[in-house]
């Protein structure tokens, strides 16, 4: 080999060697969201404001670049949310696991986040018991029994003595279930039936008419946020429930931003209990939204964007605390008790639960300007998760 041909190799290594260095350097978190399938939109939407975040703050971490490594587990599949995981950990070494946008996901890695004292940032998947998994994880979305307790409060105080509920049959419609049971009997309410229905393409007419017949003052609802609120509210405009004085109540979770136009007027006067709108009245949220139309010009926030957006928030400001090499007990340990200001309102990291504590506000789907939007008009403020009460 010539001269020039040995330096021209060895200036090549050098540059390989410092590139692998700096990519070992990075802050690595590694993602783990539904990206395809039918609940496609959930990961995006929570990617969505990881990246913003990340285009809003800055992509290092003093001076260590941040790293995005993704893995699509494509929807309820825990399986492959596992399988997902363990590469991220073992192949990818990720300094922080994040996303996990359904139950299932997250209780199929929490063994591994304890057993590799990763932590793990769940940006929304909201049964109670997931932060009881693993003592590595936070959570910064919200929970089933956050949202439901405040709707039984008011529902019950606001003429609805009698509420037939309808709940996708899984861990966070069981929460969601439970919670209003528990809550809507303790402030006086009579339960006149309860249905758990299939959460994976449920036909809903059959449900729709058992309420109908029985003729409550109300019917609670949980559907996972998505299509399945569309097909909901249309079926229960078409068969008149409203007519017969069927007050239809839920959780935002039918009434998100970017379902609001494919539902139209049939929304209009719905009441739903959720932590966020994009029509929430604060500078924070303001600057947010501002941001994230120019970012998205097309789209609308959600919760879960928010979810997203507020679990990086999180993960850059314990690194800032303690540094990107310390361990996950001490991120833990830096993460209870964390609190700051969301677009959301004021919330923060329970110390003894590692859940979140935040405003749950009553909202009225109104027309502002043209616009569909989640009007708040009563909260609760600083609600911890109320099944973890003792």
């Amino acid at each position: 080999m010539s001269i020039s041909r040995k330096l021209l190799a060895a200036v090549l290594a050098t540059g390989l060697a410092g590139a692998a260095q700096a990519a070992e350097d990075n802050i690595k978190i590694g993602l783990v969201l539904p990206l395809s399938g039918p609940f496609s939109t959930v990961g995006k939407q929570i990617l969505d404001g990881v990246n913003l975040y990340v285009e809003r703050y800055g992509d290092a971490i003093g001076d260590r670049k941040v790293e995005l490594v993704i893995r699509d587990d494509t929807g309820i599949a825990p399986d492959i949310s596992k399988r997902a995981a363990q590469e991220l950990v073992v192949q990818e070494k990720v300094d922080v696991l994040a996303g996990f946008g359904f139950t299932p996901s997250a209780f199929a890695v929490a063994p591994l986040a304890t057993s590799a004292k990763k932590p793990m940032i769940v940006m929304n998947a909201a049964t109670s018991s997931i932060t009881e998994r693993s003592p590595y994880i936070v959570r910064t979305s919200s929970t089933m029994g956050q949202f439901t307790a405040p709707m039984a409060i008011w529902a019950a105080n606001n003429g609805m003595k009698k509420v037939y509920t309808l709940v996708a049959d899984y861990g966070p419609g069981h929460d969601s279930e439970a919670q209003f049971l528990k809550t809507f009997a303790q402030e006086g309410g009579t339960i006149v039936g309860s249905v758990r229905m299939p959460v994976q393409n449920p036909d809903f007419s059959p449900f729709l008419q058992r309420v109908k017949d029985e003729k409550p003052d109300a019917v609670f609802l949980f559907v996972p946020a998505g299509e399945q609120g569309v097909s909901f509210i249309k079926g229960y405009r078409e068969r008149g429930l409203d007519k017969e004085g069927i007050q239809l109540i839920s959780t935002g979770d039918i009434t998100t931003e970017d379902q609001l136009s494919a539902v139209g007027d049939r929304a209009l006067g719905l009441i739903t209990s959720f932590t966020y709108s994009e029509a929430h009245d604060s500078k924070v949220n303001k600057e947010f939204t501002e941001a994230y139309y120019k970012k998205f010009p097309n789209q609308r926030p959600t919760f879960l964007t928010v979810g997203g957006y507020d679990g990086m928030h999180l993960i850059y400001e314990v690194l800032k605390k303690i540094g990107a090499d310390a361990s996950g007990d001490d991120f833990i340990a830096a993460a209870k008790g964390m609190a700051w200001e969301s677009p959301r309102g004021p919330i923060s990291i329970d110390p003894e639960t590692r859940d979140i504590i935040q405003n749950v506000y009553i909202r009225k789907v109104e027309k502002v300007d043209g616009r569909l939007q989640n009007i708040e008009f009563d909260h609760v403020a600083a609600f911890k998760d109320p099944g973890k009460e003792k």
